[in-house]
C-alpha cells in the first residue's frame, strides 16, 4: 500500500494510492493527519487495507496535490557517509567508520513531491543527496538487530539536499547546511513494508535534468538497515512516525570536478524500482 499525504480543499489528509486514483483515509483516521502515527504499527495498515479494499477512489491521478509525506515524526535522523564508495569519495585516506555518523532534520528543511527546492539567498551551493528512508510503525528502546526490521512501517524517497558550504561553517556539525527551509523534499508517498518482498538490494538512483548522477545499492552500506535501527534505538527510543535517511550514495555535486551544484531550472529525481521517483525543481527563495 502506497500512504501519501494530500492536499484537498485547504485540508491535509492521508491517503492510500493504487493505480486507480487516492482513497481518503479521514473515515479511518479522523480529522487530525497526525493520527496517522497510531496506524503505521502491523495491525493499523491492516486495517486501513481492509478499509482500502471496500473504498472508491476520491481523486484521479492527475487530480493529486502532494505534500511532505511526514507523519508528524518526533524525530528525522539522517546518516552520513553510508556507502563504501562515499567513503572512498572523500580521499581521505580514512579507514570505514565504526560507528555512523548521525544528524538531525527539521520537518520545515523539506517540501513535496512536484514542490521546487529553494537555493536560499545565503548560497549558491544547494546540492543534492539522494537516499532511502525507514519509516517507524512500532516504537522501541534498544531494539535487537534480530527483530530491528519488524519496527518499519515502510519505506520513503528523500532528496537530503544540502547547503554545502553552510556544512563547514563549524567545526564538529552539519545542522546549519542540512536545515535550511525547504531545501530538501521526501515522498512522494510511503510505500508499507508488506509490499517490500526484501530490503536487501534495494536500488537508489538521481538524475539531474535526465543525466544520471548516482545510482547504488542497499547491498553497499556500511551499516545496514537493521544496524541503524539497533544502534539509533540504543541511545534514544524511536517512536512511530520517526524517520531514518539511510545515506546517500557516491555522485554528489560537490564531489564533481568542477563541482556540479543546483540552479534554478533543474530538475531532480530520486528514484527506486521499489517505490517510486520523488521530482522537485529549482527555485531561488
Amino acid at each position: 500500500m502506497k500512504l501519501a499525504r494530500l492536499a484537498r480543499s485547504g485540508q491535509s489528509i492521508w491517503a492510500a494510492l493504487d493505480d486507480r486514483g487516492a482513497i481518503d483515509l479521514t473515515p479511518v483516521l479522523g480529522p487530525d493527519p497526525r493520527a496517522i502515527r497510531d496506524h503505521l504499527a502491523p495491525e493499523g495498515v491492516d486495517q486501513l487495507k481492509r478499509f482500502v479494499r471496500s473504498a472508491a477512489p476520491d481523486l484521479a491521478p492527475d487530480q493529486l496535490l502532494y505534500e511532505p509525506c511526514l507523519p508528524e515524526p518526533q524525530k528525522i535522523i539522517c546518516v552520513g557517509v553510508n556507502y563504501h564508495n562515499r567513503n572512498e569519495e572523500y580521499r581521505d585516506g580514512s579507514e570505514l567508520p565504526n560507528y555512523p555518523s548521525l544528524f538531525l532534520r527539521t520537518p520545515a528543511s523539506f517540501t513535496a513531491h512536484n514542490s521546487p527546492l529553494v537555493r536560499p539567498l545565503e548560497s549558491s551551493r544547494l546540492d543534492y543527496e539522494g537516499e532511502l528512508v525507514l519509516v517507524i510503525g512500532t516504537g522501541g528502546r534498544r531494539i535487537a538487530r534480530e527483530s530491528a526490521l519488524s519496527h518499519v512501517a515502510g519505506i520513503t524517497l528523500m532528496n537530503e539536499g544540502t547547503i554545502r558550504d553552510w556544512v563547514r561553517h563549524a567545526k564538529f556539525n552539519v545542522t546549519q547546511g542540512k536545515n535550511f527551509d525547504q531545501s530538501g523534499s521526501v515522498g512522494p508517498w510511503i510505500v508499507t513494508s508488506d509490499e517490500i518482498e526484501t530490503f536487501d538490494g534495494m536500488a537508489v538512483q538521481t538524475r539531474v535534468n535526465d543525466e544520471l548522477r548516482q545510482d547504488d545499492s542497499t547491498d553497499n552500506m556500511i551499516f545496514d538497515f537493521a544496524y541503524l535501527i539497533e544502534y539509533i534505538s540504543s541511545f534514544t527510543t524511536l517512536l512511530p512516525g520517526d524517520m531514518i535517511s539511510t545515506g546517500t550514495p557516491p555522485g554528489a555535486g560537490a564531489r564533481s570536478d568542477p563541482p556540479k551544484f543546483l540552479k534554478p531550472g533543474d530538475v531532480v529525481e530520486v528514484s527506486s524500482p521499489r517505490i517510486g521517483i520523488l521530482r522537485n525543481g529549482i527555485v531561488d527563495g
